[in-house]
């Protein structure tokens, strides 16, 4: 007998607010950490919408020094984008890349992803 999942639905307004402190609350809510019946085998979080998502805040200096990395496995496959970059060409894709390294690395995050809507 499967459990029964009631799915809520979160707005978050990323106006004004740090980057990893947003991903970070939306990180709890994808996974159903924030409910009392939390199991870490079961997928029983909720909707995260995020608004306002390019006038989100950046601290320190991420903007200038902070650098994106993925290797290909490939000899010299080593691939580098600089957070200006990636922030002028897509904002939401700032906040997106956050929150993927924040969910665990397992079978259910494709389906916590699934979940999870950015709106500029």
């Amino acid at each position: 007998m499967k459990p029964v999942i009631k799915r809520f639905t979160h707005t978050i307004d990323a106006a004004d607010q740090m980057v990893g402190r947003l991903a970070s609350k939306a990180a709890i809510l994808l996974q159903g950490k924030h409910k009392p019946d939390y199991l870490p085998y079961v997928d029983a979080g909720d909707v995260v919408i995020i608004k306002n998502a390019s006038k989100v805040k950046i601290s320190g200096k991420k903007f200038t020094d902070k650098v994106y990395r993925h290797h290909s496995n490939y000899p010299g496959g080593l691939k580098e984008r600089p957070y200006k970059a990636v922030f002028a060409k897509n904002p939401s894709e700032i906040i997106r890349l956050t929150i993927l390294k924040m969910l665990p690395k397992n079978k259910l995050r494709d389906l916590r992803l699934k979940r999870f809507k950015i709106e500029n």
